[in-house]
């Protein structure tokens, strides 16, 4: 990840700042150690942004940290991301979604560079089917009214219990988590990749700098 040097030692979580839609927090969070930035392209999302702004966007993002996201997109959709030079995938869906769906993005970008993000209710468990698709998943609140960005935290308990079942894979916390939450989300689930959102923002998509800077001096460090 990015190497952020303090007194005593380097962060060692991982961190996608999502919901980007302007460029200087691009450059700021990529100074604090952003491993991820994270560009939004569901049209229904209050941080979304258009393809063409995205094209500008990334310009500022170094190659291996981009990620776009989107809802369910369509074979064409994904492929167009490719084309503007995204890295990774970060895809949320229904668990109503067909698995050929699932395959058929894996098959696209391939599973290393595919985030799976299943929106699981409550009383739902993970489908163990799309593991076989990616590496990588994003584990999110579930709310009825959207895919992620509500600024409620998950279950915690659920989410170490899932990286624990399955090792080989790597799971990323997202949902709600801030400079008042972190530590403990980290000390509760043990996760070592974690996504930050509305929790550092001052409005949808405006990212406060003072939050930032708050969230990633809230990161545990490794002694020196």
């Amino acid at each position: 990840m990015g190497e952020v040097k303090k007194d005593s030692g380097m962060q060692f979580i991982k961190v996608k700042v999502c919901g980007i839609t302007r460029v200087d927090p691009i450059k700021m969070a990529l100074d604090l150690g952003a491993d991820f930035i994270g560009i939004n392209l569901y049209a229904r999302s209050p941080r979304s942004v258009s393809l063409p702004r995205a094209r500008k966007l990334i310009q500022s993002i170094p190659k291996g940290k981009r990620v776009v996201v989107d809802v369910a997109p369509t074979a064409g959709t994904l492929q167009s991301y490719q084309k503007i030079g995204f890295d990774y995938f970060q895809v949320h869906f229904d668990l109503t979604v067909p698995l050929s769906s699932v395959a058929e993005w894996s098959d696209i970008v391939g599973p290393k560079r595919l985030w799976l993000a299943p929106r699981i209710p409550p009383r739902k468990w993970f489908p163990k089917k799309i593991l076989a698709y990616a590496e990588t998943f994003l584990i999110d609140t579930y709310h009825r009214g959207g895919y992620g960005g509500s600024g409620q935290t998950g279950n915690w308990t659920r989410f170490y219990k899932l990286q624990k079942r399955y090792p080989d894979k790597t799971f990323i916390l997202a949902g709600g988590l801030s400079p008042d939450n972190i530590a403990r989300a980290l000390a509760c689930t043990k996760a070592s990749y974690v996504d930050v959102n509305s929790g550092v923002e001052s409005a949808p998509g405006l990212k406060d700098p003072d939050l930032l800077q708050a969230f990633f001096d809230g990161l545990p460090i490794e002694a020196s």
